[in-house]
């Protein structure tokens, strides 16, 4: 983000755009792969299960199908890892299991993320992903299309609740606050850039205020791209302790990724 104070704009900061042609990216896939590869080996001492090839090569196919049918858009190379790192993180079970609740939230002419939290159907987004917007469709990855409502709206904290019609929905529990450690390893799921489904890693560094908050919000170190805003900060419980809205461009850490701390939801909720 090129201000703090335009949190809402929710852009990829230009830097992350360089020109890639095909025979480049299937070249960067190949390289990718082939880290993998060795890092398995270096690793199959100390895990039981090495790493299935297989699998790996059957989502990096596909996801490299998904690249190639939108060139020529631009990418970055960083933009690439993201993909490598979310074909690695989708053979694990969990990851997956997570992946069930993270929702497309498609508007006419744009798309963001959306997460369910319970079984009939509510689901929270950024308030900027569906503001103004009155036809609003969500997409769960498994149970498909549904049209959804919005019954609480929370522009000052960036979110915005969902009403789906429906039963025995998976969803994701919410932790009770966002309390964390330093460095604390977290993941997030999401529909970055053209993508959908996108599961990532990283690590929470602390927090940091605002022009126009009166509270803090989470700094996170990890890929954060137009896309994710209304993914959930995932910790190692399996719990949210936040939610995605925006990046940022950090004078001591670079771009980072900015999060709504899950105890302003309860906050507003209670209120």
């Amino acid at each position: 983000m090129k201000e703090s104070d335009n949190y809402h704009q929710d852009i990829i900061d230009e830097d992350l755009y360089e020109e890639i042609d095909h025979e480049e990216l299937i070249e960067i896939l190949k390289v990718e792969r082939e880290n993998a590869l060795q890092k398995e080996k270096e690793e199959k001492h100390e895990v039981k299960r090495p790493f299935p090839k297989w699998a790996f090569w059957l989502i990096a196919i596909a996801m490299l199908i998904n690249v190639v049918a939108i060139l020529p858009r631009t990418f970055s190379i960083p933009a690439i890892d993201f993909l490598v790192t979310s074909a690695q993180l989708m053979t694990d079970p969990t990851i997956d299991e997570y992946q069930e609740s993270v929702v497309v939230v498609q508007l006419p002419e744009s798309k963001g993320t959306g997460f369910s939290i319970s079984p009939d159907g509510l689901i929270i987004t950024n308030h900027h992903v569906i503001e103004a917007e009155k036809i609003i469709t969500v997409a769960y990855p498994e149970q498909g299309l549904y049209d959804a409502e919005v019954i609480h709206e929370f522009p000052d904290i960036d979110l915005a609740v969902l009403q789906v019609k429906g039963n025995d929905l998976p969803y994701l529990p919410l932790a009770n606050d966002s309390s964390f450690s330093d460095h604390e390893h977290i993941h997030f799921i999401g529909n970055p850039l053209q993508f959908n489904g996108i599961a990532n890693e990283g690590e929470l560094i602390g927090y940091t205020d605002l022009k126009e908050w009166d509270q803090e919000v989470i700094m996170m170190k990890a890929p954060v791209y137009r896309g994710n805003s209304g993914s959930p900060v995932i910790n190692s419980d399996g719990e949210v302790i936040g939610v995605i809205f925006a990046t940022l461009k950090h004078d001591t850490h670079g771009k980072v990724g900015l999060a709504v701390p899950i105890d302003y939801y309860h906050e507003k909720m209670n209120e």
